[in-house]
């Protein structure tokens, strides 16, 4: 099949959403599809990058085209989403994907065969008015949703959406291969030059809510323990840092390419998702209710023992069996758990075994064949 992937905002950017959406295209592209992804450009800003920068960037092995359009970022993506279906019409694309709510409802509106996937409840007005154009559109041929909770609340909220097969839901994955071989955490650790004593980490955004200020408080609690916080903004790594000075137990490493990531992950005896109430994504917005993170299945991949806020779209994924689940903002909980882990991490081990066993069934090839599947 020949699939248009339409990619939702610039590349190479930080955010998890381009992330998953080359992650999505090697899987098509494994599969044996032809793809064809389109990204915007913004010409005074972004510049097209070449196929070894992005696959260093995604940590990409398999190779798929790559076209950039250009985009007035004051239109808010409209221009773009309607070139971006054109291309797609003119590549004679057997199949429209994407997470651009823009480009789903024109592909869908103009009869091209689309799947749309979404990661959030829409907002405002022209949210929701986008979604019901995509599935009113005689294009549309499935929706993605990244969660059951999101699924219903866009059901009570929005629209009832339609049973499987149309509604699939399908979290996010991971890259099972770049996981089969890691390091024991000490070699990884000697790899990276951190230091040789008992290491928990956390990977990702530090955008608010996603626990960066609890670990800092932890770090201060438990100087026996080194914390490992791998990825952020500059601005988030310099708020940080000065505390990091001080501490001495706490290792920051600002941005790191997807590519590297698992070695990090490797260096630590346990992974950390302390997830708030409230969770802020790269655009602001709460989506604490519907969040399904990557670090999710890279941690299950890993296989370290998990320690994860106790929200309930978590559980659609975690449970007793693979992971240890907290209070969100019970800092003692959280300490006294790290404390004993250190002390006694076999008594765990367990977990770590069940959570490498349940991360098979995210492999981002058999999400992409589910999606397709009967299409």
């Amino acid at each position: 099949m020949k699939i248009c992937l339409i990619a939702p905002t610039y590349l190479p950017s930080r955010r998890a959403n381009t992330i998953q959406t080359m992650k999505m295209a090697q899987a098509f592209t494994a599969l044996g599809h032809t793809l064809q992804v389109v990204v915007p450009q913004n010409r005074a800003e972004h510049q097209p990058a070449s196929w070894d920068d992005l696959a260093q960037h995604y940590g990409l092995q398999q190779r798929f085209a790559v076209d950039w359009l250009p985009a007035n970022p004051r239109l808010r993506s409209y221009d773009y989403g309607f070139k971006a279906v054109q291309y797609a019409r003119h590549q004679d694309a057997d199949l429209v994907f994407t997470r651009l709510p823009q480009a789903a409802a024109i592909a869908s509106s103009l009869g091209m065969d689309t799947i749309f996937e979404i990661h959030d409840l829409p907002r405002g007005t022209l949210g929701p008015w986008l979604l019901r154009r995509f599935l009113g559109g005689s294009g549309a041929r499935r929706l993605v949703v990244i969660t059951q909770t999101l699924g219903e609340a866009i059901s009570q909220a929005i629209t009832p959406l339609s049973p499987p097969p149309f509604t699939l839901i399908a979290p996010d994955g991971v890259d099972l291969a770049r996981y089969a071989a890691l390091p024991d955490p000490p070699d990884a650790r000697a790899q990276l030059s951190l230091p040789q004593r008992f290491t928990v980490g956390y990977t990702g955004h530090l955008y608010a809510g996603r626990g960066g200020e609890m670990i800092l408080r932890l770090a201060k609690q438990l100087p026996e323990i080194n914390f490992l916080l791998v990825g952020g903004n500059q601005d988030d790594v310099t708020r940080l840092s000065g505390d990091a000075a001080e501490l001495g137990n706490l290792t920051l490493t600002g941005f790191i390419p997807n590519a590297e990531l698992p070695r990090y992950q490797a260096a630590c005896d346990a992974l950390l998702m302390p997830y708030q109430r409230r969770v802020a994504a790269s655009s602001g917005g709460d989506i604490a209710r519907y969040l399904s993170p990557m670090k999710l299945f890279e941690y299950l991949a890993c296989g370290r023992t998990i320690l994860s806020s106790d929200l309930p779209v978590l559980r659609e994924i975690l449970n007793e069996n693979n992971a240890l689940l907290l209070p969100p903002d019970d800092l003692d909980a959280w300490a006294s758990t790290l404390s004993a882990l250190a002390n006694d991490p076999a008594s765990v081990q367990a977990l770590a075994f069940q959570a490498r066993r349940d991360a098979q069934n995210y492999d981002w090839q058999t999400r992409a064949a589910r999606i397709l599947v009967n299409l």
